[in-house]
């Protein structure tokens, strides 16, 4: 019986060590793999978000929300954790908390889902670019692994990005919105950080390009 399953936890364990830039790939079609894949028996199909609780907030919407991140954690103003510089960014993968920091030692605090175990990582990066409701391409080795998946997958509210997406540096770790607000405050992503759709265009109109961002 050993000899049967050394193989396949050999390949479980090259699976799980899989790089960071192939493991947020990942991330990005998670959204669009629930959305899309056959239901197992007994689950229930994925309704749109506004039939989950969570009002419309896509392209052509004017909604803006009451102000408390739109998702199951309330958008707030808190003492700041850390000494930053105002505009940047500080990211607590254990409180799964993201902070804007605003000077005079005060920051905004928004829920954020982080990295399942074996995912997260600490580091500091900035923000090399922003974008609007982004599009997504699967790279090509995705869709060897997935050949259902779209060449590509124009932004809007169904798309696993979401309403907004920061990419950090040079990597392909993103700070973007989401298709699955209930997944906000869990550790569930395989490196990004995803925010609801009104929390994120709320950071998003906040920060500049060039702005620091410590994850620990």
């Amino acid at each position: 019986m050993t000899r049967i399953f050394a193989p396949l936890a050999a390949a479980l364990l090259v699976l799980a060590a899989s790089s960071p830039a192939r493991a947020t790939m990942d991330d990005d079609f998670f959204g669009f793999r629930r959305l899309q894949q056959p239901m197992m028996p007994m689950q229930q199909p994925m309704m749109p978000m506004q039939q989950r609780g969570y009002p419309y907030y896509g392209p052509g919407s004017d909604y803006v929300g009451s102000g408390g991140g739109g998702g199951p954690i309330a958008r707030e103003r808190v003492a700041a954790p850390v000494a930053q510089p105002r505009g940047s960014i500080f990211i607590s993968t254990s409180e799964r908390r993201l902070y804007l920091i605003l000077g005079n030692g005060e920051a905004l605090r928004y829920g954020i889902g982080v990295g399942r175990d074996g995912f997260r990582w600490t580091g500091t990066h900035h923000i090399s670019a922003k974008k609007e409701w982004p599009g997504w391409t699967p790279p090509a080795q995705m869709r060897a692994r997935r050949p259902d998946l779209p060449r590509y997958l124009a932004g809007g509210i169904e798309n696993p990005l979401g309403a907004r997406a920061m990419y950090l540096g040079s990597t392909l770790y993103r700070i973007h919105g989401s298709n699955e607000p209930e997944t906000i405050g869990h550790a569930v992503s395989s490196g990004c950080f995803r925010m609801t759709n009104e929390d994120v265009t709320d950071l998003y109109s906040r920060v500049s390009v060039g702005a620091m961002v410590v994850v620990r």
